[in-house]
C-alpha cells in the first residue's frame, strides 16, 4: 500500500496484481529471462552463466575474461538465477518491497535505487571473496537494498515495529548463510551481496528521496 494512500479503502476496478509499473516490468523481465534460458542446451546455459555472473577472480586474481563480459557482468548477474525456486523467491520478495518503495520514490529513482544497490552487493561479495572463480548471480544484492530502503521508510512513518522481527530474522539469516549456506550444488551462498545490497540501500534511500521527510 503506497504510504500516502494508506487507510483509504482500494478504489473499484483495482487489477488483481497492483504492482506499480517498474516492479512489475523488472519481475516479468526475470521471469522471461529464466524462461527463455529452459530453451538453451545444458552447454549454452553454463557458458552464458559463466560470461554475466560476477566472478570475483576475474577483476582481482588470475581468471580469464573478456572485455564485454567484465563490464556487463556486474548488471547481468542481477537478472540471472540458479533455479525456478531462486527466481521465484526473489520475485515474490521484489513484489513485496519493491512496491512500497518505487512508490515513494518514482519509478526513475527506483531503478537507479534497484541497480546500484545491486552493483554495491557485488562489490562487496567480490571484495571479500576476491579470489572465488565461483560465479554469483541473482537479484538478492539489489531486492536487500529494497528491504534497508523500506526500513527506513517504515521506521520515518512510525511503522518500524511491524518490520523489526522481520528484520531480526534477516540478519540472522544472512550471518548463518555466511558460515554454513550453500546451494544445492555446493557453491557458497553470496551472503556478502545480500549485505552489501543491504547496507547500501540504507544508506541510499534518503538521498534519492530528495530529503523528502
Amino acid at each position: 500500500m503506497p504510504f500516502d494512500q494508506r487507510d483509504q479503502p482500494p478504489p473499484r476496478g483495482e487489477p488483481a496484481i497492483n504492482l506499480p509499473p517498474m516492479t512489475l516490468g523488472l519481475i516479468v523481465v526475470l521471469l522471461v529471462i529464466h524462461l527463455l534460458r529452459q530453451t538453451l542446451s545444458v552447454e549454452a546455459d553454463e557458458s552464458l552463466i559463466l560470461a554475466f555472473s560476477v566472478v570475483p577472480a576475474r577483476y582481482f586474481g588470475d581468471a580469464a575474461a573478456d572485455g564485454l563480459s567484465l563490464l556487463l557482468a556486474p548488471l547481468a548477474h542481477m537478472f540471472l538465477h540458479a533455479d525456478w525456486a531462486h527466481v521465484g523467491l526473489n520475485a515474490a520478495t521484489l513484489a513485496a518491497f519493491g512496491a512500497p518503495v518505487e512508490r515513494f520514490l518514482g519509478s526513475a529513482r527506483y531503478l537507479a535505487f534497484y541497480l546500484i544497490t545491486g552493483l554495491a552487493g557485488a562489490a562487496l561479495h567480490a571484495a571479500i571473496y576476491p579470489d572465488s572463480i565461483d560465479p554469483m548471480l541473482g537479484a538478492s544484492g539489489a531486492i536487500s537494498g529494497l528491504f534497508g530502503g523500506l526500513l527506513l521508510l517504515m521506521r520515518e512513518r512510525g511503522r518500524m515495529n511491524a518490520l523489526i522481527p522481520f528484520a531480526i530474522l534477516w540478519v540472522v539469516l544472512q550471518v548463518g548463510l555466511g558460515f554454513f549456506g550453500s546451494t544445492a550444488g555446493g557453491d557458497r551462498i553470496a551472503w556478502a551481496g545480500h549485505v552489501g545490497g543491504f547496507v547500501a540501500g540504507l544508506l541510499l534511500i534518503r538521498p534519492l528521496a530528495g530529503w523528502r521527510w
